[in-house]
């Protein structure tokens, strides 16, 4: 089996069509707000196949990165992202088109802003189930457990050439195979495609460097909420549910470390953390995590299910094949000065959030 099948062929294709006569563009390729490792190596692998074809690039996200093997990961490879939190201003005339890697819009609040300029939608290219809230010209998603897996097989096919003495290909291989990895904890949960992915990029990595990313340190804010997790956690019927409260948007990505932690609960086959995430501009929402084991599990369908849509007809969230997550804006609701206030609402969507997930599985709330 290799990257040879017609289906990954005309996928290639497709992708090239698609950048036919762009010389000269600038693209804005869309990560979540949050990046994760698969998310920044795809980004990165764009940009490397389109420069070559005279395309520019910018590879942006409106949140933050905090978890410390993500910033490992771009900084020891230098990898230039590009931040734009909710209150900065696009330059109306700056992209010619934007690109959404590991992600469907549904988790990044730059879709609305580069709609609002007029920014047509290019391409997405994603591995989580299709959410409908984009038209592309371009769309490749597929049941894969690395998006990573869907870029490395467009160099495989040729979209560009890797070489082992280039040291910027060394780092692409390096950040692609880290997305592999993290996506399919080391492996055990992936796809033939993601073996064969990561076969491809097996003589181009660095392995020192893929070491180092690997093993960061936990912050001690992240140990913070996973302790909080624990303290704060409910276990019914193999489901482990758990609020943490406020947290800084710089802390958000302890949210998944935590619930990484509780699913090695015996016993526990899926677990959700979740807390209200305050960000630099005073705007909440409720962020959230899904990891589970449970093979009969579906993610995405299970957090849909839960939560339901906004107004806009948008989910809440979604999911992939072992995991999930969810973003609720608090809107008008967001901030308050009064520390009783704050307490009420935490403790209303605390119960709320916990009531709509125990009643998913069939469980009643203990009273």
């Amino acid at each position: 089996m290799d990257f040879n099948g017609e289906d990954d062929q005309n996928k290639l294709k497709q992708f090239l069509q698609m950048l036919d006569g762009r010389k000269g563009e600038r693209h804005a390729v869309v990560m979540q707000d949050f990046p994760d490792p698969d998310a920044i190596s795809c980004a990165w692998a764009y940009r490397q196949i389109v420069a070559t074809l005279g395309i520019e690039t910018d590879l942006v996200y409106g949140g933050r990165i905090s978890h410390q093997e993500n910033l490992a990961l771009v900084n020891l490879l230098k990898i230039g992202l590009t931040a734009i939190p909710s209150d900065q201003p696009l330059d109306k005339n700056r992209y010619q088109g934007s690109v959404f890697v590991d992600n469907q819009g549904t988790t990044t609040n730059l879709v609305d802003r580069l709609e609002k300029n007029g920014v047509p939608v290019l391409a997405i290219i994603d591995h989580h189930a299709q959410q409908d809230r984009l038209q592309p010209l371009f769309v490749d998603i597929r049941p894969v457990g690395a998006c990573a897996s869907i870029m490395t097989s467009y160099l495989a096919l040729g979209a560009m050439n890797l070489a082992a003495s280039n040291l910027k290909h060394k780092h692409l291989a390096t950040a692609l195979l880290h997305g592999i990895l993290s996506e399919t904890n080391s492996m055990i949960q992936a796809q033939p495609m993601d073996f064969l992915a990561a076969a491809h990029l097996q003589p181009f990595f660095d392995n020192d460097m893929l070491v180092e990313i690997l093993h960061q340190q936990r912050s001690h804010r992240g140990m913070e909420v996973i302790r909080m997790a624990l303290e704060n956690r409910e276990i019914r019927e193999g489901f482990c549910i758990s609020g943490v409260g406020y947290l800084r948007a710089s802390d958000r990505d302890s949210i998944p470390q935590a619930a990484d932690f509780l699913l090695t609960e015996e016993t526990v086959h899926t677990a959700i953390v979740f807390g209200i995430v305050t960000h630099a501009t005073g705007e909440e929402v409720i962020s959230g995590s899904l990891r589970t084991t449970k093979s009969a599990l579906n993610p995405d369908e299970f957090i849909k299910e839960g939560l339901g849509r906004a107004t806009t007809g948008a989910f809440y969230g979604g999911g992939k094949a072992s995991a999930g997550g969810f973003e609720i804006p608090l809107g008008f609701l967001s901030g308050s000065e009064d520390e009783e206030l704050s307490k009420m609402k935490w403790e209303t969507f605390n119960a709320k959030i916990r009531k709509k997930f125990f009643g998913s599985i069939g469980v009643e709330m203990p009273r």
